[in-house]
Formats: C-alpha cells, structure tokens, sequence
C-alpha cells in the first residue's frame, strides 16, 4: 500500500471561529498552529499548506499565567546604535494593537519559510467581538471546554 501524499487539490479547508476570551495564550497558540498546520486532518501532508482557515475573536481579552503580562518582553532593534527596544505583554495588550500578542504566540509555533508564511495568512485576529467574514459561515471551535486548564477566571 502506498503512502499518501496530498496534493493542494485534495485539501478541504473550513473556517473556524474561536472566542479567545478568558484562555490562555501559550494553550490557545498551540491549538491554532496544529489547526493552521493541519495536523488534525489524517490528510495531513508535511509539505502541503492542509490546514483550515482560523478566527480569532477578543484577543484583548486572553489571558496571561505567572507574571508573563510585566515579564514577557518582545524587543526589537531600530537599527540605530543603541535602538533596542522592547514592550511587555502587558503594554501591548492594553494598547493599540493587542491581538499582536496571540498573532506573535501563533507564528513562532508555526515553520518559518513560504509554507509558514503561507499557513499564517489563513490566521485572522481581532481585538473586538467583531470580525468580517460571518459570509464564510465559520463553525464555532469551543476551546475552553476541551481542557479545563485552556480557560483561566481570574
């Protein structure tokens, strides 16, 4: 018998919504980037973008365990001597941008090169209850109830 390998025209993919309120953002990251792989699927082919199409919805309100919210810090460089800078998780979610968070979780799970790139545009997120594509008809994916450690109260 032959392995199977997929083709780009063998994949089916579905739209998925999560409400990202109250999980936490390493569990939540993890589920979407097997989601974006498709590793879920028993088509799932390495090469092969068989991953499904991921909402994301209140990414403002996931949470953050320990003290990840003051001491998780994403830097950057300016490219000016001495232009290192940095913003905690904490900043960022109570600024401008915060789905940022859950899109940075998500990208460093997911295989840096053209697949990767590729697999991270199936990836949209959205700070508010509201998001364009109610016309994709997404089923609702709800994260919170398949493990009671992926939703956090307080």
């Amino acid at each position: 018998m032959p392995t199977f390998v997929a083709k780009p025209g063998d994949v089916v993919k579905k739209w998925i919504l999560i409400d990202a309120d109250g999980l936490v953002v390493g569990r939540l990251a993890a589920l979407i980037a097997t989601r974006l792989k498709g590793k879920h699927k028993p088509i799932y082919t390495p090469h092969v973008d068989c991953g499904d199409n991921i909402i994301v919805i209140n990414a403002q309100k996931v949470r953050l365990t320990g003290n990840k919210r003051n001491d998780d810090i994403f830097y950057w460089h300016t490219g000016y001597p001495g232009g290192i800078k940095g913003r905690s998780k904490g900043q960022i979610l109570d600024g401008k941008y915060p789905e940022r968070v859950v899109m940075k979780a998500v990208e460093r799970m997911v295989p840096r090169g053209p697949l990767g790139r590729k697999q991270m545009g199936n990836l949209k997120v959205y700070g508010g209850a509201v998001h364009p594509h109610e016309a994709q008809q997404p089923e609702v994916l709800d994260v919170g109830a398949l493990n009671p450690k992926n939703k956090r109260i307080s």
